[in-house]
Formats: C-alpha cells, sequence, structure tokens
C-alpha cells in the first residue's frame, strides 16, 4: 500500500481516506478492501496533536495479505507521519 499525507493547517486531529478504484477488482473486492483498511486504521489509531489528512491506496496484494500484515504496514505508516510532516506533501510509506 502507498500512504500519502497532507497537514492542515485548519482543524485538529487526523482524517484518513481510502482510494479503492475499479482497476483493484470488483465491487466485492474493493468493498472488503475498505473494510479491512478500516479495522486496521481503528485498530491502531494514533493520538496526533497536529492537523493531518491521511489517504491510503491499497495495492491488489491486500486481500490476499494476512490482517496481521496490514496491521503492521498501518501501524507503521502511523509511526513515520509525526516525524517526517514537516508541512509539505510527503510519500509516508510504499509496499
Amino acid at each position: 500500500m502507498t500512504v500519502f499525507y497532507l497537514r492542515r493547517d485548519e482543524g485538529l486531529g487526523l482524517r484518513v481516506g481510502f482510494t479503492v478504484g475499479r482497476v483493484l477488482g470488483g465491487a466485492v473486492d474493493r468493498n472488503r478492501m475498505k473494510r479491512r483498511l478500516r479495522e486496521a486504521v481503528r485498530s491502531k489509531w494514533p493520538a496526533y496533536d497536529f492537523s493531518v489528512d491521511v489517504v491510503i491506496n491499497p495495492k491488489k496484494s491486500l486481500l490476499k495479505a494476512e490482517f496481521e500484515e496490514i496491521l503492521k504496514e498501518v501501524a507503521a505508516a502511523f509511526e513515520v507521519i509525526p516525524k517526517k510532516a514537516s508541512g509539505k506533501n510527503r510519500v509516508a510509506g510504499r509496499k
């Protein structure tokens, strides 16, 4: 998966979104990806003291990945974001 983030000037806290296009499969597969990602994000939700928007762009291999691996990837991305956030657009992680 690829994780993008951008610091916001207004508001407080984390906002997370997903981009799961048709190229990744039919509606059933795309919805399953989104459900798995939502649960992983919910489980690993960080407490940031700054405003940041995060967009997660999964790869098709997410459908076959073990859920523990997805949890590790999401947690790793959430650890990198506050360390590297400097007010610019950045790519946090790629797998």
